[in-house]
C-alpha cells in the first residue's frame, strides 16, 4: 500500500516513540512531544473555526518560538500551506507578500506586530491576524485552550499536495515565492538527517531562523526523531553560549556572521562546554582558518553544506569522507571550507556555457546545477521565472564554482546579482531601483564588497548628475529610510562613469574586482 510522504508523520512518529521525551524548551517553558502535540491539535482547530482549509495559505511572522514550532504542524493537519515571513523586512515588503501569498490568517509575535501593524488594514485577504507570545495583549493561549486537544481528523493529503510558500529575494526586485511540496520537503529531511547525524539524543538549539526555509528543514527532521529543541527568540551570541552550556546543546545551524560572533564571545566569556557540539553552516564559504577557528578553539565539528530556498535546500555537504579522515589538519580544513559534494539524493553538477560539464581541476568556472527531489514545484505566480531556473530537469542555482579533482564544489562567484550578506538575500536590482529614486543621482551600480564580520555587504557605486552634490551619508540614509536596513548600501564611491560593454550593460564585475582582488573568488 502506498503511503504518502507528509510531514504530520514527523510528529506522529515522535509521539508514538517519544510521547514523555523533552521536546520542547522554551525560555521558561517546556512541552513533551505528547502536549506539543495536544497544542498542535488545538491550532489545527482554532485554525478550522477560522474558515481555514486545504490550500489556504496561514502566513507566521515570528522569532524561533514554541508557536512558529507548533504552527508547522497544526497548519499541515488542515492541509493548508504555511508562509513564514522574514522578521526583517519594512511594512511594505510584508504588504507585498501578504497580498501576492493571499494568506488568510496572519499569526504574528507581540514584539513584531508593529511591524504589520500599518498594512494589514490594506489586505483583503488577511480575514484574520493572531497575536501571541504575550497574554495581556493577545489572549493566545485562552484562545487556543478553548479547543479539543484530543486527535485531528486530518485532511486527506497527497505527497505533491504544497507544505510551505517561502518568499527569496532574487535578481528583481520583489522577492518570488517558492512553492515546496510534501514530498520535496519530506524526501530532503531524510538526506539531511543522515548527512547531519541526527539522531534521538541530540538536542538542537533553534538558532537558524524557522522562516529561512524552515530552518532548513530542522523542524522536521529533529522532531522526526524525538530530539530536544531549545528555542532562540534573539541572535544574542551571548544568549547562544549560554544555552549551549545550560541545556547541553549538541548541535546548531547558522549563519557564518552569527558563529563569528559567537567565535569572539567564547574566547571572551570561555563557557564550560564539555559535551560534544556540531555547528552546521551555509551562506558564504568560509576561510579554512575560520574553519580552524571552530575545531580548534571551541572544540567544535565544523561541517558546511549549501543549498537555496528553491531547492528545499540543502544538496551538499563538506563531512569528510573516508579517504580524507587523515589527510594534514590544514587540507581537512581546506576540504571543510568547500560546499562539498552531493547528498544522497540530489544529483549535483557544474556546467559551462554550453551545459557540459566542467573539468574536475578546481579551475574551470561553472554554474551550479542540480536534478533532486528536494526541487520546488516552482515560483508562485511566477511561470517565467520558473522556467528561466528551470530547464531540462536541471535547477540551476546561479552559483558559479569550480570542481577538484575529489568531485569537491567550490563556489567562486554569483551568476545573478544577489549580495547574501549575514545569511540574507539582498537584491541589488531592488536597492539600485531605489537610489535611481533620488533626483541627484544619475546611475548607480550595487555590488557585494567582502566585510570581516558579514561575509559581504553591499556596496554603492553612484554617478551624479551634473552640479549636484551628495554625501557617503545621506545616500545611506536614504536608502535606510526606504528600504530594511540590512539591504541599504554599507558604502558609497562616487564616479564620474560606470564600467560598460559596448551594448551598454553596467560591467558589474569590473566593479566588483577592484575590492576582491585581494580574495581568490568574488564572493565571500
Amino acid at each position: 500500500m502506498h503511503v504518502p510522504l507528509v510531514l504530520t508523520e514527523f510528529l506522529d512518529r515522535a509521539v508514538d516513540l517519544y510521547g514523555e521525551k523533552l521536546a520542547i524548551i522554551d525560555d521558561d517553558r517546556t512541552l513533551t512531544y505528547r502536549q506539543l502535540n495536544a497544542r498542535v491539535n488545538q491550532l489545527s482547530r482554532g485554525l478550522q473555526s477560522l474558515g481555514v482549509k486545504k490550500g489556504d495559505k496561514v502566513a507566521y511572522l515570528a522569532p524561533n518560538s514554541t508557536e512558529m514550532l507548533e504552527g508547522f504542524y497544526g497548519v499541515f493537519q488542515l492541509g493548508a500551506i504555511m508562509t513564514p515571513l522574514n522578521t526583517r523586512l519594512k511594512p511594505a515588503d510584508y504588504r507585498f507578500i501578504l497580498e501576492h501569498s493571499e494568506s488568510k490568517v496572519l499569526l504574528v509575535d507581540h514584539t513584531l506586530y508593529p511591524l504589520v501593524e500599518e498594512v494589514i488594514e490594506d489586505l483583503p485577504s488577511v480575514e484574520h491576524v493572531i497575536i501571541h507570545g504575550d497574554e495581556s495583549l493577545s489572549g493566545y493561549e485562552t484562545w487556543l485552550s478553548g479547543f479539543a486537544s484530543e486527535k485531528f481528523d486530518r485532511e486527506v493529503m497527497e505527497e505533491t499536495d504544497i507544505a510551505s510558500l517561502l518568499y527569496t529575494s532574487g535578481t528583481t526586485g520583489n522577492p518570488k515565492g517558492v512553492l515546496l511540496s510534501h514530498r520535496s520537503n519530506y524526501l530532503h529531511a531524510l538526506s539531511s538527517m543522515h548527512h547531519l547525524r541526527v539522531t534521538d539524543q541530540d538536542t538542537l538549539l533553534h538558532v537558524l531562523p524557522m522562516f529561512h526555509v524552515n530552518g532548513w528543514g530542522s523542524p522536521f527532521y529533529y522532531t522526526a526523531n524525538g530530539a530536544t529543541q531549545v528555542m532562540l527568540r534573539k541572535t544574542d551570541p551571548a544568549l547562544i553560549l549560554e544555552k549551549v552550556e545550560k541545556y547541553k546543546v549538541s548541535v546548531l545551524h547558522m549563519a557564518p556572521t552569527v558563529l563569528n560572533m559567537v567565535i569572539q564571545t567564547f574566547e571572551e566569556k570561555r563557557p564550560e562546554i564539555k559535551q560534544d557540539v556540531r555547528v552546521v553552516i551555509a551562506g558564504s564559504a568560509p576561510p579554512p582558518a575560520f574553519v580552524r577557528r571552530v575545531e580548534e578553539d571551541l572544540k567544535w565539528k565544523f561541517v558546511q553544506v549549501y543549498g537555496m530556498t528553491e531547492i528545499s535546500p540543502l544538496i551538499t555537504t563538506s563531512e569528510l569522507r573516508s579517504m580524507d579522515i587523515d589527510r594534514p589538519a590544514e587540507e581537512q580544513y581546506r576540504l571543510k571550507a568547500k560546499a562539498g559534494y552531493s547528498m544522497i539524493g540530489s544529483q549535483v553538477k557544474v556546467f559551462d556555457e554550453v551545459g557540459e560539464e566542467v573539468a574536475h581541476d578546481g579551475k574551470t568556472i561553472g554554474e551550479i546545477a542540480t536534478r533532486s527531489n528536494n526541487v520546488m514545484e516552482g515560483y508562485y505566480k511566477n511561470e517565467e521565472a520558473t522556467n528561466e531556473t528551470i530547464r531540462d530537469g536541471w535547477l540551476y542555482t546561479g552559483d558559479m564554482a569550480v570542481v577538484d579533482s575529489g568531485g569537491n564544489i567550490e563556489i567562486v562567484d554569483r551568476k545573478k546579482d544577489v549580495i547574501i550578506s549575514g545569511g540574507e538575500n539582498i537584491s541589488s536590482i531592488e536597492v539600485e531601483a531605489t537610489l535611481y529614486e533620488h533626483p541627484s543621482i544619475l546611475e548607480a551600480a550595487v555590488v557585494a564588497i567582502p566585510d570581516e564580520k558579514w561575509g559581504e555587504v553591499p556596496h554603492a557605486v553612484v554617478v551624479l548628475r551634473e552640479e549636484e552634490t551628495l554625501s557617503e551619508e545621506e545616500v545611506i540614509l536614504f536608502c535606510r529610510e526606504k528600504l530594511a536596513h540590512f539591504k541599504a548600501p554599507k558604502s558609497v564611491a562616487f564616479i564620474a562613469e560606470l564600467p560598460k560593454t559596448a551594448s551598454g550593460k553596467i560591467q558589474k564585475v569590473v566593479i566588483r574586482k577592484k575590492y576582491w582582488k585581494d580574495h581568490n573568488r568574488l564572493v565571500n
